[in-house]
């Protein structure tokens, strides 16, 4: 039985966990934090679950894609869901630039009511919609099915999915207000219009057309659920004591060293942490320089700053979709947004409030030398003041949120301190058409047995990344084998 050390307990991790110790290998996950589920888990303050980067799933009906992945890794049934969209939109996009000619929009499921209000919207736009709904629909078909994981069509007939969506835009003479609207999915993945391949925008809308979903509990038990599921299976997850080096000889790995100084053997080396953070765990003279210059080359997704408050749940009552404020450029690409949800918390009497806009890397630079929790009162006073001015900026579109309370504020820092994440890009590697083939190919490097996993070697989102994982277990049997024994 092949030993296999993965590192980091992400959804990267606990997916391709789970997957190769149902193939027979003998699976041990490292995390260094101390309890499993990187960005996926929610964190406690005061009581009430603070999500992070879990905050809805799309695709998750019975036959969709997502729930097939989630039904293969056996973890479908301890996942409590509600399904979003059933008496309203599942999300609600609001413009504050005038020059667009609408000033909202309401996302709702389905790929023909989707289509019905882009045509309501845009009622000029009627052959630009015509042509992008078909484009959106048989990407989708094709995505759906997973055809770039089962198919034996060659890599390069994928290249038709990449062209940019700002020249698919550009093409078919849409408004600024038709790109503002198609558009901003790729934002939420971090890859503007003009660069992000219409694949990849196709991933983030469209799985939110199939179906739109919540758990009803937090990211903290889903992550439980992976690692209770992994552990069924004879894997184990070790938290506390992250890898500190890959051990490497002859070409290859031969396990790794823990920051404790145990060290643990393994056939087979997976690590979902960020490329150029995986390049510092290993010896210098193992990495060919033409790796190095690749990795270390590749462009990163932004960062994003958090705000968590409660508010009385009297006066504020939960609404059962997204909201997002939109800033645009005249051309019409998002320009800078806050996405704002109000969801139940543990406490009856309060609702959580929860709102997340970009990093502000350069409010945050003077402390990119210090670690979490060591900041000093400058840093906690500059978050403070930055979550008065966002939920200022929220009430224009909430109303008055009367007794707020604040729960806590992350910024880019957090993420990079707690999930090793360069600069603390939210998303991973930008995946931009810019990058299609730098970025090409992310799960094999230079190393006989070292892959990658991850939100950055397919795509971010916890679909994403479980299709990444699910290729990279593919690089590592086979694709015969893997056609053969993993079907999802």
């Amino acid at each position: 039985m092949a030993k296999v050390v993965i590192i980091g307990s992400g959804i990267g991790g606990l997916s391709t966990g789970i997957i190769l110790a149902r193939l027979g290998f003998e699976v041990t996950v490292i995390e260094k934090n101390r309890q499993p589920g990187g960005m996926m888990r929610s964190y406690v303050r005061q009581g009430v679950h603070c999500n992070v980067g879990l905050h809805y799933m799309g695709a998750l009906d019975e036959g969709q894609v997502l729930r097939r992945c989630f039904d293969y890794l056996g973890v479908t049934a301890d996942l409590p869901l509600v399904r979003m969209g059933t008496d309203g939109p599942i999300d609600r996009y609001l413009f504050a630039d005038e020059r667009l000619g609408i000033d909202s929009f309401d996302v709702p499921a389905g790929f023909a009511a989707y289509e019905t209000n882009l045509r309501a919207a845009f009622p000029a736009q009627q052959p630009q919609i015509d042509a992008l709904m078909t484009m959106l629909r048989r990407s989708a078909s094709q995505f759906e099915q997973l055809d770039f994981l089962y198919s034996d069509r060659p890599a390069h007939s994928w290249f038709e999915h990449m062209e940019p969506l700002g020249g698919v835009f550009d093409r078919l003479g849409c408004s600024p207000g038709l790109r503002a609207v198609f558009g901003l999915p790729s934002v939420l993945i971090g890859v503007p219009p003009a660069v992000c391949p219409q694949f990849y925008h196709t991933m983030a809308l469209a799985s939110y057309l199939f179906s739109a979903w919540r758990l009803t509990s937090n990211g903290a038990q889903m992550a439980d659920v992976c690692a209770q599921r992994l552990a069924s299976l004879g894997g184990q997850v070790r938290t506390g004591d992250g890898v500190a080096r890959i051990r490497t000889a002859d070409g290859g790995v031969r396990g790794v060293t823990l920051a404790s100084g145990e060290t643990i053997d393994a056939d087979l080396v997976i690590s979902t942490l960020h490329p150029k953070e995986t390049l510092g765990l290993l010896p210098p003279e193992s990495v060919k320089p033409s790796y190095r210059r690749r990795i270390e080359a590749l462009q990163d997704t932004h960062g994003m700053t958090a705000v968590h408050a409660l508010v009385p749940t009297a006066q504020h009552p939960a609404f059962a979709h997204n909201l997002f404020a939109i800033q645009t450029e005249a051309s019409g690409d998002a320009s800078d947004l806050i996405y704002v949800q109000l969801r139940p918390s543990e406490r009856p009497d309060r609702n959580l409030l929860s709102l997340i806009t970009s990093g502000h890397e350069a409010r945050w630079d003077r402390w990119q030398h210090t670690v979490s929790g060591k900041r000093g009162e400058e840093y906690l006073q500059s978050k403070t003041d930055f979550a008065h001015r966002l939920i200022g900026q929220a009430e224009k579109i909430t109303g008055p949120l009367n007794g707020v309370r604040l729960l806590d504020i992350s910024t880019p820092l957090t993420i990079r301190d707690w999930t090793n994440s360069p600069n603390g890009s939210a998303y991973g590697v930008m995946r931009s058409t810019e990058q299609l083939l730098s970025g090409a190919l992310l799960n094999r490097t230079s190393l006989r047995g070292l892959f990658l996993a991850g939100q950055s070697v397919m795509a971010p989102g916890i679909l994403g990344t479980i299709i990444g994982s699910l290729a990279t277990v593919q690089f590592i049997i086979g694709p015969e084998r893997f056609r053969r024994e993993v079907r999802i």
